[in-house]
C-alpha cells in the first residue's frame, strides 16, 4: 500500500530515509506494472535522537527535536547530545561545508576550540533557521544561566492552567490542598503532546517540581491560585493553577 502512493501521484521523484529504501523500491516496480515510467528513488541518513542512545530520532522514542518546539526547549536539547554526534548534526541539519565541519572538528580533536563552543555554534544555528537570529541569542543566554550557572532563566514562560482540566476524580478533600493528575497537568503546560507522553516522562524521573523528581501519578498541592516551578527535562516553567472558571 506504502508503495502505490507512487502510482496515485504518478511520482517522478520520491524521497525517504533509508530505512524506506524497501518501500520506495517497491514504489518503482509498482509503477512498471500500470504502465508508468519508474520514480527516481533518493534516500537520506536516519538522524539520532538527542539522547544518549543510538536509536533513530523518533517522537515515539521521546528523543526527537520538533521543529515547532519553543527556541530554549530546542537549543537545550541539542546541547544534551553527545561530542560524537555533534558532528551528524551539522551533517544533516546545518549549511556548513563537509570541508568546514572537517576544519571543526580538527580544531576540536587538537584542543584549539572546545567542544562546547561548537555544539553552541550548532544550537545557535538549529534555532535560527527556525525562530530567527535573536531567538537563537536568547535561547543561549537562558539555557548559561539555567544550566550552566543554575539559575533560573529571564524569560521563564508562564503556562495557566484551570483546577478542572487536571483535578483528580477522587481528589480528597483536605482544607487547604487538592489533589491534581501530574501526566495531565504536563500535558496541558505543554511538555508533551500527549497525556501518554507526559506519562512515560513522569516514570523516566525527568518531571521536577520545585526542584524535586515527581514519579507519583497524583500530587497535591494548595488550593489554587497557587504557582509553583516545573522542570521537565531541561525546561523549566512557571505553572499557575486557577480556580475553576
Amino acid at each position: 500500500m506504502q508503495g502505490y502512493d507512487s502510482v496515485a501521484l504518478e511520482a517522478d521523484v520520491e524521497l525517504g530515509g533509508t530505512d524506506q529504501k524497501f518501500n520506495l523500491q517497491v514504489g518503482r516496480d509498482l509503477q512498471r506494472a500500470y504502465g508508468q515510467e519508474s520514480q527516481v528513488v533518493l534516500t537520506t541518513p536516519i538522524l539520532e535522537g538527542w539522547r544518549s542512545t543510538d536509536e533513530k530520532m523518533s517522537k515515539s522514542l521521546d528523543n526527537a527535536i520538533g521543529i515547532h518546539e519553543p527556541p530554549r526547549e530546542m537549543y537545550s536539547k541539542v546541547m544534551a547530545i553527545s561530542d560524537d554526534r555533534m558532528w551528524r548534526y551539522y551533517e544533516l541539519l546545518t549549511d556548513e561545508s563537509q570541508t568546514s565541519i572537517d576544519q571543526f572538528r580538527a580544531q576540536v580533536n587538537s584542543g584549539d576550540r572546545h567542544p562546547m563552543a561548537m555544539k553552541q555554534h550548532l544550537a545557535r544555528a538549529i534555532v535560527k533557521d527556525f525562530h530567527g537570529q535573536n531567538a537563537a541569542f536568547q535561547a543561549e543566554a537562558d539555557w548559561s544561566r539555567q544550566v550552566r550557572d543554575r539559575q533560573t532563566p529571564d524569560s521563564v514562560d508562564l503556562v495557566e492552567v484551570r483546577l478542572n482540566e487536571v483535578l483528580h476524580a477522587s481528589s480528597t478533600l483536605i482544607p487547604g490542598l487538592v489533589t491534581i493528575r501530574l501526566d495531565k497537568l504536563v500535558h496541558k503546560a505543554g511538555f508533551a503532546s500527549s497525556v501518554t507522553e507526559a506519562q512515560r516522562k513522569r516514570e523516566q524521573g525527568s518531571v521536577r517540581i520545585t526542584g524535586d523528581v515527581r514519579k507519583e501519578p497524583w500530587i497535591p498541592v494548595t488550593s489554587p491560585p497557587v504557582t509553583f516551578d516545573m522542570r521537565v527535562g531541561r525546561i523549566v516553567k512557571q505553572i499557575r493553577i486557577l480556580p475553576d472558571s
